[in-house]
């Protein structure tokens, strides 16, 4: 399973205790908005809606505050800032990849304040396309096994339709194509599997495996970018060592 993949788990777990709900509800919201806004307020008929909404309900978002954001974002309520839909690129310790994607009322401000943060940690900005064809833009499941054979739910997600399955332990992760996501994600939902995420995601072609030293280097600038307001997600090429996420979760 790639670096990123177990950066993201982590970071994940460590949000349930420490993340500051009030920001992640705005990156939640901002996405939902924009969601609607693209391709209308009903998440039936809006797979991109339907993701969102499902990933703010299992952040206790209140549905007050989502009916708000579709609102928001189909016209039918306070339209709010205007939000800019932007895809930077850079590169990180190591040489490695980062591609990072806002949603943004402040392109000026947003540029400002992810390059400071790239060039005080070892990274610098790219010019757009300088990392992206490193890329694919699939759909990304996660589970956990429990008590089912990992090797039997592979079999299982790859008869759904998955493109790649990788199992790491009681933890699987199912590639799809985007446009693949949902059927495959109801079908292993239909066959009593716990979902444990599901979003579509820039996925690395190839991984750059780091040494220590870099590895806390870029963990701890991945981690900088991702807790700037504008920043929605985070994505990059790099390949920790065990050891050195292994330090970073108990950090």
């Amino acid at each position: 399973m790639g670096g990123h993949s177990h950066w993201s788990t982590i970071k994940r777990q460590k949000g349930a205790s420490d993340a500051k709900r009030g920001a992640v509800f705005t990156k939640l919201s901002r996405e939902i908005t924009v969601a609607a806004r693209e391709g209308g307020g009903d998440p039936a008929m809006n797979p991109r809606l339907r993701l969102a909404v499902e990933k703010a309900r299992e952040g206790n978002m209140p549905m007050d505050t989502i009916k708000r954001a579709i609102e928001r974002g189909s016209g039918a309520g306070d339209g709010g800032p205007a939000l800019e839909e932007i895809t930077f690129e850079g590169y990180g310790p190591g040489g490695v990849a980062i591609l990072v994607q806002t949603l943004t009322d402040n392109r000026n401000r947003t540029v400002s304040e992810l390059r400071m943060a790239l060039n005080r940690n070892g990274g610098t900005l790219g010019e757009s396309g300088s990392v992206a064809w490193q890329f694919d833009n699939k759909g990304l499941i996660t589970l956990e096994a429990g008590g089912n054979d990992p090797e039997e739910l592979a079999l299982q997600a790859i008869d759904a339709g998955a493109d790649d399955v990788q199992v790491d332990g009681s933890l699987i992760e199912v590639h799809t194509a985007a446009t693949d996501l949902d059927k495959v994600r109801k079908q292993l939902e239909g066959s009593g599997y716990q979902i444990a995420g599901a979003e579509l995601a820039m996925l690395p072609k190839n991984t750059v495996l780091l040494d220590d030293k870099a590895a806390g280097q870029a963990l701890r600038l991945l981690d900088l970018i991702e807790d700037l307001d504008d920043v929605q997600k985070v994505y990059s090429n790099a390949d920790f060592p065990e050891a050195a996420l292994m330090e970073y979760a108990s950090a």
